[in-house]
């Protein structure tokens, strides 16, 4: 990691906290947030973690002013834009511009297999139409394609697009990812695997995405400090206890239930309560 990088550390994958009756719970946006500003964390939401595929609009751009209105002063805000239209999600990406959002995230859209082609014309356009500097999300996960590294290295190139969140669980992707971008001041390289945070972090990797941050934010923020000391003993450690933590909510679930699971222990932690939008 770089110090001539803007988009670097630990920024958090939020839930998206609901009441009962599926409206925007604003209480535990602020609950939420004052958490992650405690440990100098940065918030991302409407990401996979915020169960952004099944939020109707209304309730995505509550969620943005929500933020807004609870942003710290001099800290960044990223939030998901993409959805399976196009012009939707330039339009939301407008709406965010206009509300204190710093940097969108897009994932490709998750119906049609995509050639290479199509996503590398997916993602000029989108970034053409859009103002706000724009991170390319790679989920086979959840969008059942991977985006190969070499299309991301040519888009990489684009004025507007600064980073790619990888959350493809693969050890080889993200060593190669690191080798074409960790030099590169202009486009950032962080990763959505938090199994291999302190890995990825001594091989160069700008920042972190891991969902255990939500309940346990401390974690990372230590595990951040002991990379720039130099405290590799302090790193595994902090990872080993990262996996842990993960375990209790991820282990043996789908992503869904384990959503379910993560709200949970925040609801534990009065955070926010457990409610999840259909079909979770």
């Amino acid at each position: 990691m770089s110090g001539r990088k803007k988009y670097t550390g630990v920024i958090v994958p939020a839930v998206t906290p609901l009441t009962e009756k599926w409206q925007l719970d604003e209480r535990g946006v602020q609950k939420i947030f004052a958490s992650l500003y405690r440990h100098n964390v940065s918030p991302f939401i409407l990401g996979t973690t915020g169960e952004s595929a099944s939020l109707p609009l209304q309730l995505k751009k509550d969620y943005i002013l929500a933020a807004a209105r609870n942003k710290k002063m001099g800290t960044l805000l990223y939030a998901g834009i993409g959805s399976n239209v196009l012009s939707e999600t330039i339009g939301f990406a407008s709406f965010c511009a206009v509300h204190a959002v710093d940097v969108v995230v897009a994932t490709l859209p998750s119906y049609y297999a995509l050639t290479e082609k199509q996503m590398l014309k997916y993602f000029t356009v989108l970034a053409n139409n859009i103002s706000l500097p724009l991170f390319i999300y790679n989920i086979p996960a959840t969008t059942h394609m991977s985006i190969p590294l070499t299309l991301i290295d040519e888009l990489s190139k684009h004025k507007n697009i600064v980073g790619m969140k990888d959350s493809e669980r693969n050890e080889e992707r993200m060593l190669q990812s690191l080798q074409l971008w960790k030099d590169r001041t202009d486009f950032h390289y962080i990763l959505g695997w938090a199994a291999k945070s302190a890995e990825a972090l001594l091989q160069g990797a700008d920042g972190l995405v891991p969902s255990t941050g939500n309940v346990y934010p401390e974690v990372y923020a230590e595990m951040m400090d002991a990379f720039s000391r130099g405290d590799k003993e302090k790193l595994f450690s902090l990872q080993k206890l990262s996996d842990e933590y993960g375990a209790l909510y991820q282990s043996n679930r789908t992503l869904g239930e384990s959503l379910h699971s993560l709200k949970l222990l925040m609801k534990e932690k009065d955070l926010c309560e457990d409610y999840l939008m259909p079909p979770l």
